[in-house]
């Protein structure tokens, strides 16, 4: 057996210790607190070491790695205990990282090709997560529910992947960390979920993680954040969310691959043959995750939800059309910029084509339309001309800080969050004083 593997089987067997919580109850922290003291201070050779020895273990003569995984385990067990996070969410996060890395690594015995390990990664996760709260609902008067479980390890699964890929093998305590605060928080924004509702968010979000690292539009991170983000807007808003989401990222992902090899010859393509990574993603769609949060927190508050829906779609909007207005405003010349009209090159921060422009009003038009058919708020002339408003206006403001601040000051992630937040709060408002 690769050392790898067997490392991960015996990570796997630590994390069992989990379902072992709801009897041990306040002191469900002491047998990960025991096997972090014999990692430290105890196995320092032989057998045993081996097995959960990483490459640096070896050098400091303990086990770090999994004294670190141990030791995070026991600060989520106390959590519980403390401040009553439920402890089939403990469980879960416990089991969605361990049998997540030991999926990884039993796929990696057959290809090396990172979507592959992955999706052995969110495999195994998903699996020891609903098997986690499966089993405390079964010891426990928890009644199974069983969607919310299939939400939950999903979801839980695809945040410890993401984190995993964008830190270290070592930091498996903070990505730990970080997965359970998250479900916790999941957990809380959650309304009644139907089976046939998380069977379709399901199938929606993996079969668009599979087309767009197919097409090559995304990278393994930025698959992973569209397809976190997908979920989120499904479980939280709905459908019609959902759908103005894709009207940015499908028609996004056609621009940039229109007429790629021109663009690349005339110096304004995208990067890693358009690929969209993580920052990317989050750049243009933080707005939104932010929007689709308040809207179910406006369930639980007295939130108005309609403002929320207001907000996702003008900041869709926006991306929407700042992206057509630089994919396709690239590929014309003589372009102007926007804060003296000079003529300048093509590619440059803050230059305007006529065609480009079109594109935008294009762009912005089409996840207003999206918005006023299938968003329950957004609806008829007046929502969609609201959401255009903000469209427009965040492209318009792209323009300006590319102009002004970016290259020098600022990035274009950090641009494009500012355009997204500018169509945000621009719709929002409109909508305030003529809807709300």
């Amino acid at each position: 057996m690769q050392p790898r593997l067997r490392r991960a089987g015996g990570f796997a067997l630590v994390g069992t210790l989990a379902l072992a919580a709801p009897v041990l109850d306040v002191a469900a922290f002491a047998p990960f607190a025991a096997v972090a003291l014999l990692a430290a201070f105890v196995v320092t050779d032989g057998p045993l070491f081996e097995v959960f020895a990483r490459p640096g273990d070896h050098q400091d003569g303990r086990l770090n790695g999994l004294a670190g995984f141990a030791l995070a385990a026991a600060g989520l067990a106390i959590l519980v205990a403390a401040v009553d996070m439920p402890v089939s969410l403990f469980v879960a996060t416990v089991l969605v990282l361990s049998y997540g890395n030991l999926g990884k690594q039993v796929v990696a015995t057959a290809s090396d090709d990172p979507f592959v390990g992955t999706s052995g990664f969110v495999l195994g996760g998903f699996l020891g997560g609903v098997a986690g709260q499966a089993g405390v609902a079964a010891v426990t008067p928890l009644s199974p529910a069983y969607p919310l479980f299939v939400f939950l390890a999903t979801a839980g699964a695809i945040v410890a992947a993401l984190f995993r890929e964008l830190l270290f093998e070592r930091d498996d305590p903070l990505v730990m960390l970080s997965t359970g605060l998250l479900l916790w928080s999941f957990a809380a924004l959650s309304g009644p979920i139907t089976a046939v509702e998380i069977a379709a968010a399901l199938a929606l979000t993996v079969a668009f993680g599979l087309i767009s690292y197919a097409l090559k539009a995304a990278s393994v991170t930025g698959m992973l954040s569209g397809v976190l983000l997908s979920l989120l807007v499904i479980v939280f808003g709905g459908f019609g969310w959902f759908a103005v989401l894709m009207s940015f990222f499908a028609i996004g992902a056609l621009s940039t691959k229109f007429r790629y090899d021109e663009k690349l010859a005339r110096g304004v393509a995208e990067e890693n043959e358009g690929a969209r990574g993580t920052s990317n993603v989050f750049g243009n769609a933080a707005v939104a995750l932010v929007s689709v949060v308040g809207f179910a927190a406006s369930a639980h508050v007295t939130l108005d939800g309609t403002l929320f829906q207001f907000a996702f779609a003008g900041s869709m909007a926006a991306a929407l059309s700042d992206t057509l207005s630089s994919e396709v405003g690239g590929l014309y010349d003589n372009p102007r910029l926007i804060t003296t009209l000079e003529r300048v090159e093509p590619g440059t921060d803050g230059g305007v084509t006529w065609q480009g422009e079109l594109a935008g009003l294009v762009g912005a038009g089409i996840v207003a339309a999206v918005a006023a058919a299938l968003m329950t708020d957004v609806t008829g002339l007046l929502g969609a001309v609201l959401v255009l408003l903000g469209g427009l206006a965040g492209m318009t403001v792209d323009s300006l800080l590319g102009a002004t601040v970016e290259g020098s000051r600022v990035g274009n992630e950090a641009v494009n969050f500012t355009a997204t937040l500018v169509g945000a709060v621009v719709s929002t408002g409109v909508a305030f004083a003529f809807v709300a």
